[in-house]
């Protein structure tokens, strides 16, 4: 009979992740003795604010007076970090991994900003450093192009990986409510924060597309070349002429690769409503992975909350721990902090087709006068809708385009939206035919 190993954990960080993660621990703890050997032991927590009313209880001696206990106790084998952001965490992080602790954390920012250092310490101590939580909560997607696509090429990622904003377009597809109504409910029920700016403007999801792109890519994609728009500027009406175009409107992270260059960009985009993720509703996430050979994969669930991160946290605990037993450490390659070695494409320089709605004064030539703009920046229009006539008065014009660059749209609709009969900005969004 194996012998039971006791693995000791430190805790950094006790909100709701860090106590749904005690939950599962204390809930989880027999039962991973008895099927794998393996006693999970939370030996120390460090909180900033022991006051704060929580429902998980700590015993004081396993309270850390500072978290300088946790990273200096010889007998703790992994540091969890859950405090998030670039801060103390990227120092508590850099500190364990310099003693040769192994970490795991769900912090999507700061692997995002900090990636090719913390791996490069990971890789150079021979630590084993995890973060499934920090992109899609319970969905094990770096798991899965760690590990399960391993012998692939990765041609293409599509991913919902904000259940916000999936939430908010959502609810103005299925309720036709306007952005604001929409946000207001994501709030209501506590999908969105009270300042939703990272997630709505579409950092969030950047961070975790930059994760995702590295791990695709084998090398840290700087989080600067990662192109972000948000959903801010997407109306009702966008939603319900993408409908009659037969699309849906859902904020993807995309990355894509082809020979030495990558595209790496979230912004909101028009897919097909006969795609898998088009019918991705309410705040769940979803990830599409296209990889040679395996083909088209696709992943689902909950991509937040205390349940199904603290879910991913302790799935990479006992990953850790079964290297610990095993003496396999470092089994999984960490990423190379050295870079891809491959060219991000500037926005300008994609090629994709495009949703543009103007809002044009009612009289003739107003066609032919934005028609030629395009026609003379090299861009070709597949389909066109007027449904609303006013005359002398301001309406919608809605075009699809057959595939441009993007270079050719931006500099078309500089000059399109200083024409006397435009009255507002030219909405624009990008669409993806072929997934």
């Amino acid at each position: 009979m194996t012998a039971m190993r006791t693995i000791n954990i430190g805790l950094i960080g006790l909100g709701t992740v860090g106590m749904g993660l005690v939950k599962a621990l204390n809930a989880k703890r027999p039962i991973l003795k008895q099927r794998m050997g393996l006693d999970l032991n939370l030996r120390l927590v460090s909180e900033k604010y022991w006051g704060r009313k929580r429902d998980v209880r700590i015993p004081s001696s396993m309270r850390a007076k500072d978290t300088r206990h946790i990273l200096s106790d010889p007998g703790i084998d992994i540091v969890v970090e859950l405090i998030g952001g670039c801060g103390d965490a990227r120092k508590y992080i850099i500190e364990a991994l310099r003693r040769g602790k192994h970490v795991v954390t769900a912090n999507k920012a700061l692997l995002a900003e900090h990636g090719r250092e913390i791996f490069a310490l990971a890789k150079m101590k021979k630590a084993d450093l995890y973060y499934e939580a920090s992109v899609c909560g319970a969905i094990p997607i770096i798991k899965t192009l760690r590990e399960g696509l391993a012998s692939n090429r990765i041609e293409s990622i599509f991913g919902i990986v904000n259940g916000t904003c999936n939430y908010i377009l959502s609810k103005m597809t299925d309720s036709g409510v306007d952005f604001k109504d929409a946000l207001r409910e994501a709030q209501k029920l506590g999908y969105a924060e009270a300042n939703p700016s990272l997630d709505i403007e579409g950092v969030d999801s950047a961070h975790k597309l930059a994760i995702l792109a590295a791990a695709a890519s084998g090398g840290w994609v700087p989080f600067p070349s990662v192109y972000i728009e948000g959903i801010t500027h997407v109306g009702l009406r966008d939603i319900q002429f993408a409908s009659e175009f037969e699309y849906v409107i859902k904020l993807l992270a995309i990355f894509k690769q082809e020979g030495a260059r990558i595209e790496a960009r979230v912004h909101p985009t028009l897919i097909p409503k006969s795609h898998l993720l088009a019918s991705v509703r309410g705040a769940h996430n979803a990830v599409c992975v296209n990889g040679e050979p395996a083909g088209e994969i696709v992943l689902y669930g909950s991509g937040a909350g205390q349940k199904p991160t603290s879910s991913a946290v302790l799935s990479d605990i006992i990953d850790i721990a079964l290297n610990i037993v095993s003496g396999s450490c470092g089994r999984v390659p960490v990423i190379s902090g050295d870079g891809t070695g491959k060219e991000i494409k500037k926005i300008g320089d994609i090629e994709t087709q495009y949703y543009l709605r103007f809002s044009v004064i009612d009289r003739p030539g107003v066609l032919a006068g934005i028609t030629g703009v395009l026609g003379r920046t090299q861009i070709s229009i597949a389909s066109l809708l007027q449904t609303e006539r006013k005359a002398g008065g301001v309406v919608p014009v809605v075009m699809m385009t057959h595939k441009a660059r993007e270079r050719n749209m931006q500099r078309a609709l500089s000059l399109i939206d200083r024409l006397p009969f435009v009255k507002a900005k030219t909405v624009l969004i990008r669409v993806e035919e072929s997934l």
